[in-house]
């Protein structure tokens, strides 16, 4: 029987949902599921989320809670990580802060001054956890679902060099949304999709052997379609492939889309169909933000019945894979181990893995075009300096991530970065433990 840990677990919705998905798997459903976090009363709703699953399935899951990391880690098999470190006020100041200085980000968590902030809030939490894991748990895989995923694995396995793997929904996502602009059975589409996290690009998307690439880009001349991801499209236009992440976070990763608030507004934004929040407002500057304390007005719903499918989260499929021997493929974010030759190397990449009972064995991605590396390697050099900062409490490294951003640098001038990253260092101080020397 499995023990399956999950740091973060207040997070009650997505805990449902991969719990949901974890006690439908066959191997899985007399696992103990312990949830941690350090919000009391969110654990507690997270819990009986969890436990009205079990009940109402009648399996033999044991779910556990507390409030005490040490002790969630403590003999796992599997630890999971979905935790938001400085939660929602540390975000809010990662949006506001850089929009005084003409930085429009609408979800701030991958790169820019917000994804860069946050990287430097949860890596020294990771690196902790990973101490915790080589006492408590030391054969545990780690499982990461945490933003901004590149620089938090990349800074995992150069402080730590404990197994992990990072996983997202983009590559999942993204393939079902092209099969169905198409009409493609998604069930019968093959395709390798590789790059880094949010950047990661399908190579190839076929039905049968046929090449269905030139299926869409007929499709994404559709009106409707554009409406839908106005920037993948132009992306896909000029760069020649189609890219994972939506529109409204693929904006914020290259400097041509969000120069300014009236850029944004009046030429970005209009772009977009209108289809609700979901579409709309993530175009806009805080867009995402917005949608996260929406969200906090709203108890999440335990009271349907749980769901009978899985979802495409791959988080449950590698536990069963590596308890069942059964292989499976997933896209992970693994350490960049001449995997794509183009980018540097122990950087994190995104490529085709294989997942048995021997763990997470990434493939090697022969031929990689080089726009799209050129493209990934302008994110990359923001990372590598995260990783950097993060580690070694270097506060000069925080400067120059931003300063290589694509979106900051296409926005602003040096002397207003190093201002805008030192009113956030001072504003975010309390979650920043390793700069407290040097900025003293």
């Amino acid at each position: 029987m499995s023990r399956i840990t999950l740091i973060g677990a207040g997070s009650a919705v997505f805990t449902r949902n991969l719990c949901s998905d974890i006690l439908l798997a066959p191997a899985l459903q007399d696992s103990t599921i312990c949830l941690m976090d350090i919000d009391a009363e969110r654990l507690r709703a997270a819990r009986d989320l969890v436990q009205d699953i079990v009940d109402r399935r009648g399996l033999g899951a044991r779910v556990e809670t507390t409030t005490d990391r040490r002790e969630a880690v403590r003999g796992a098999d599997y630890v999971v990580t979905t935790f938001q470190q400085g939660g929602l006020d540390a975000y809010a100041l990662d949006i506001e802060i850089p929009k005084k200085y003409g930085v429009e980000q609408c979800v701030g968590d991958t790169l820019g001054p917000g994804g860069v902030f946050r990287a430097l809030r949860t890596i020294p939490v990771l690196l902790d956890l990973c101490d915790e894991m080589d006492e408590l748990a030391p054969d545990a895989l780690l499982l990461n679902y945490v933003n901004p995923m590149a620089a938090n694995c990349w800074a995992v396995d150069l402080g730590t060099r404990r197994p992990h793997v990072g996983l997202c929904h983009s590559v999942q996502g993204t393939s079902q949304m092209l099969a169905s602009w198409i009409g493609a059975p998604y069930e019968e589409v093959e395709f390798l999709c590789a790059g880094i996290n949010h950047q990661a690009f399908f190579l190839q998307f076929r039905h049968r052997g046929d090449d269905l690439y030139p299926e869409v880009q007929a499709a994404i001349r559709r009106d409707e379609v554009r409406g839908q991801e106005p920037v993948r499209v132009e992306l896909m236009e000029h760069f020649g492939y189609f890219v994972t992440e939506s529109s409204g976070h693929a904006s914020e990763y290259a400097p041509y889309f969000r120069k300014s608030a009236r850029m944004v507004e009046e030429e970005l934004v209009p772009r977009f169909l209108d289809e609700g929040d979901h579409w709309f407002d993530f175009g806009r500057t805080g867009g995402y933000l917005r949608h996260c304390l929406s969200r906090l007005e709203e108890p999440p719903d335990g009271h349907g019945p749980p769901p009978t499918q899985r979802t495409h989260e791959y988080g449950s499929y590698i536990i069963e894979a590596m308890e069942n021997d059964e292989p499976i493929r997933v896209n992970g974010n693994v350490p960049n181990r001449g995997l794509i030759r183009s980018l540097p190397e122990n950087c994190c990449v995104e490529v085709p893995c294989l997942v048995d009972a021997n763990g997470v064995q990434p493939t090697v991605v022969e031929h990689y075009p080089p726009q799209l590396a050129a493209l990934n390697r302008t994110n990359i050099n923001v990372q590598e300096l995260i990783v950097e900062a993060a580690l070694t409490g270097d506060v000069e490294a925080v400067h120059h991530a931003v300063m290589l951003d694509p979106l900051t640098a296409a926005v602003c001038t040096l002397p207003q970065i190093r201002s805008m990253v030192d009113e956030m260092l001072g504003a975010q101080a309390r979650w920043l433990p390793q700069f407290q020397e040097t900025m003293v």
